[in-house]
Formats: structure tokens, sequence, C-alpha cells
């Protein structure tokens, strides 16, 4: 039996190799793959508030705040109070936190703003102001007292917008209650259940500062903690019940 071979002829054209089919539409666009973000344990930390720190004079020693809370001075200046975690002192310090970023400012309040010359060797000597406390049915009313018991010499605080709004003050109240030597409350209808009214005179009680009673109607009730305060009927014979409280409110 003879082998017999194929010998390739080198003249023959192969056939042409097979086209792949055309890609449908689906398989055309890619497909994309979702990626679910997991949470970052350290974008978390980022987003966590920091310790305040400040100095307790008790402990003698930058301590943590504990209960920190924005609040502002006087001169209308961020800062932070807050108490110590070892002795619970209250503790304070200036300064702007991210807590003050949605809080406005409020404006500076200066009481003793009214320099006078004093007889001995002509020198300067801020006068004690006097709190006109109002309520603001009797804003108009108070008003016009202040300035005539300015005129009189009788320096006065009287700012209804400071005073009616809602500030977290460093004091824990108002600035010019606790400046203000002296008081004199306005009593009407209207305004004698006002809780602002109440709540600086309080105040006031509480610090053992001397107040006048100024009554704007006759019959407005008088609370039972004000009775033994000098009262002055504002409503009827105005000028000689003026002169009887700007005598009273000097020797005070």
């Amino acid at each position: 039996m003879s082998d017999e071979r194929t010998t390739p002829d080198p003249f023959e054209v192969s056939p042409p190799a097979a086209t792949p089919p055309e890609p449908t539409v689906f398989e055309r666009v890619p497909i994309i793959k979702a990626e679910i973000d997991e949470p970052d344990d350290d974008s978390e930390a980022d987003d966590e508030i920091e310790p305040t720190e400040a100095y307790c004079v008790k402990c003698k020693m930058k301590v943590e705040m504990e209960d920190p809370e924005p609040v502002w001075t006087s001169r209308g200046q961020a800062a932070t109070r807050g108490s110590c975690p070892i002795c619970g002192t209250t503790v304070f310090r200036i300064g702007k936190t991210p807590a003050h970023a949605n809080l406005r400012p409020p404006p500076p309040v200066r009481v003793e703003d009214v320099p006078k010359i004093v007889a001995n060797r002509g020198r300067k000597k801020a006068l004690p102001a006097t709190f006109i406390n109002a309520g603001d049915a009797d804003s108009d009313f108070a008003a016009r007292l202040a300035k005539e018991l300015d005129n009189a010499g009788v320096h006065t605080y009287y700012d209804p917008h400071s005073v009616a709004e809602e500030v977290n003050w460093a004091g824990g109240i108002h600035p010019a209650l606790r400046d203000c030597v002296k008081m004199v409350v306005l009593l009407s209808k209207a305004s004698a259940s006002s809780e602002k009214l109440q709540k600086a005179w309080t105040f006031f009680k509480t610090a053992r500062k001397p107040i006048v009673v100024a009554l704007v109607d006759a019959d407005a009730e008088v609370p039972d903690a004000l009775r033994r305060s000098p009262r002055f009927d504002l409503s009827k014979d105005y000028k000689p019940a003026f002169r009887q409280m700007m005598q009273t409110l000097a020797d005070l």
C-alpha cells in the first residue's frame, strides 16, 4: 500500500474568513455598573463637633467644656459658655465657633454713654442710668418719658428693640438690666401682664435695686411684688407727678 500525501497547492486561494455578525442595538450600548458609596468612617468623624476648651479658674487648668452654648457679650462679640467637667463651675471663652454660624450678632449695648462733668477738678464721669421698663403697647409713652427725664438730668436707658430681641447673652440677662442702677416700671391695662415686663423687674427685685412705678392708666393693676415701691400716677396731673417721681429717683 502506497503512502499518499497531499501536497498543498501554493497557487490555491483560500476562502475568506467568516465575518462576525453585526452586534444588536442592546449589545452596542455599554452596560454601566452602578456603585453604591458606603459611608466612610473618617467623613463621619470630621462632622463631629470638636470639643471647646476653656480655662477653669477654680481648677486652675484648661478643661473641655460640658454643655457648651453660643452666647454674645454686651459688645456684640461671640463667645461660648459652658461648665467645667471637674468642679461644675461656669467657664467662658471669647471667640466665634461653628455654633455661631447661623446666629445674627446683636448690636453693642452701651448704658453709661453720657459723660457728665463733675465739679471736682473737672473730671468726666459716666452718670448711672435708669432703666425704663415698658410694654410694647406703651412704647410711645416710654420714649417721651425717657426723653424728658434725660432733659431733666436723669440719665435713662430705653431701647425697646434691643430688649425685645431674643439673644442668648453671656451674663444670662440683658446687659442694660445688669448695668442700670434704677428702674421705672410703666404699668397700663395692656402691659400689666406682660411677661417681658415682669422678667425685667423680677431681676431688679432679686438684685435689690430700687424700682419706681409709673401708672400710665390710673386703674392699672399693680403686682403684689411692686406694691411697696414708690408709685406715681402720670395719667392725670402729669407735670406734678413727673416732678415728684424725678425727685424720688434723685434720692434713691
